[in-house]
């Protein structure tokens, strides 16, 4: 097991390139396979995530060839249904996007229950709906969800999510582009991944329209072929730098964004007093030695990210006065708080609402992460933090951040990944709290 070691208190400064969104990536790495001939998919995030689900259409039967360290290939023109490796499928929530990918291209699916970061129950119910719409037969059984169509192939129907769901928009889409007729899907959800995933599919012969509204219209091909397509820079990465930089007082440039995917985190950021200055492709972020409070509640796309939600607390445990955060998307994703408290943060959790009474400092602990996003906020806690910060689990954040190490050392951090254990050098005063 490794753990980042981190000795905190310096400025983060200096430039940072963003990867390619690796919420768009693990939907289009599925989507592959109803593709008949060669994807090449560029600005590809190198991390666990995606590793993960290249390794299992691999055991598919594609043709899988990285052309570079951000550039793959990807060739399914041989690939047949069979069971796929499971014990993948359930460490990673996207494994979910095979069943619309095996579906479309099979007309038989047969999954586990999505994994991935643990912060309460997220049913894949819309999924099921949307794929029983199309005329597929769904089950649940013993972990695995089983799917057929019934008459052989799916066809286009009319879909209403009874709740905005990222997942099953993507899924719905994906399992919909070789269906015969045409698919609607109503109160379908907006962020920048799924219109991202449009784009890509588009780009390969799918006819997908209105990507980015609350109704999507499909309508069905005969097949896909292959083609070059770039991932979008990814939101959460950026804002996470974005944070890190106000939260350490630094000053950093970061580059390969879209600013109108950051307007939400950008605003919120305006709010604390963080000088925030957006350009054509990067934004300058300059933190203030006083942060004001402010309240945030998480919405699906263009509100405020759920997973930006954790960085912004880590942001507001250094605000003066009280911030409220009220988290409108999941039900226990304040799991991190009880780390923070670690690090002498006063805050605490009632229900979906966590109420913050902003404190001078952090103090360097031993402490978790609790899922990719906590993790990553725990990370930004540890570079404001007085002396050296522990955190575990990191396995959880290389789910999702590309060399984070390095970028932020380039930054200037004082983080290194060390094996466990290790000697740590805690401050007397901390021990007795860790």
């Amino acid at each position: 097991m490794e753990r980042y070691i981190i000795n905190g208190g310096l400025p983060l400064k200096g430039e940072v390139e963003i990867s390619g969104a690796k919420n768009a990536a693990v939907a289009m790495i599925p989507a592959a396979l109803l593709v008949d001939g060669v994807c090449r998919i560029e600005n590809m995030p190198h991390i666990s995530d995606t590793d993960m689900l290249l390794t299992i259409i691999s055991e598919l039967g594609a043709k899988v060839r990285l052309v570079n360290h951000s550039t793959v290939e990807i060739d399914c023109t041989q690939v047949s249904f069979h069971d796929a490796p499971f014990d993948l499928m359930r460490k990673i929530r996207a494994s979910y996007y095979l069943i619309g990918a095996m579906l479309g291209r099979f007309g038989v699916s047969k999954t586990t229950m999505p994994g991935g970061c643990n912060f309460g129950e997220r049913p894949i119910d819309q999924h099921i709906k949307g794929m029983e719409a199309l005329g597929a037969e769904v089950t649940v059984e013993h972990g695995f969800v089983y799917a057929v169509a019934t008459d052989g192939h799916l066809h286009g129907s009319k879909v209403y999510l009874d709740k905005v769901s990222v997942g099953a928009t993507m899924n719905i889409i994906l399992a919909s582009v070789l269906a015969s007729g045409r698919t609607i899907i109503e109160n379908a959800a907006k962020e920048p991944h799924i219109v991202d995933l449009a784009n890509f599919l588009n780009a390969m012969g799918a006819d997908v329209r209105g990507a980015g509204t609350d109704t999507i219209k499909v309508y069905g091909v005969e097949k896909l072929h292959g083609g070059t397509y770039a991932v979008i820079p990814d939101q959460i990465e950026a804002g996470t730098y974005m944070v890190a930089a106000a939260a350490t007082g630094g000053e950093v440039l970061i580059k390969n964004i879209i600013p109108k995917h950051l307007e939400c985190i950008s605003d919120k950021l305006r709010e604390t007093g963080t000088i925030v200055q957006m350009y054509e492709d990067s934004v300058l972020v300059r933190g203030n030695d006083n942060l004001r409070r402010i309240s945030v509640k998480t919405m699906p796309y263009p509100g405020f990210p759920t997973d930006m939600q954790p960085q912004m607390a880590t942001l507001l445990c250094l605000a003066n006065g009280t911030s409220v955060i009220t988290e409108g998307i999941y039900d226990n994703r304040f799991k991190y708080a009880h780390e923070l408290r670690k690090m002498g943060a006063n805050i605490r959790v009632d229900g979906r609402v966590c109420i913050i009474e902003g404190c001078q400092r952090l103090t360097g602990a031993q402490v978790m992460a609790c899922d990719l996003r906590a993790g990553a906020a725990m990370v930004i806690a540890g570079l404001c933090a007085e002396g050296q910060t522990q955190v575990e689990d990191i396995h959880y954040i290389e789910r999702g951040y590309e060399e984070f190490v390095s970028k932020l050392r380039n930054l200037g951090a004082d983080i290194r990944i060390a094996d466990y254990p290790e000697d740590m050098c805690f401050p007397e005063r901390n021990v007795a709290a860790v």
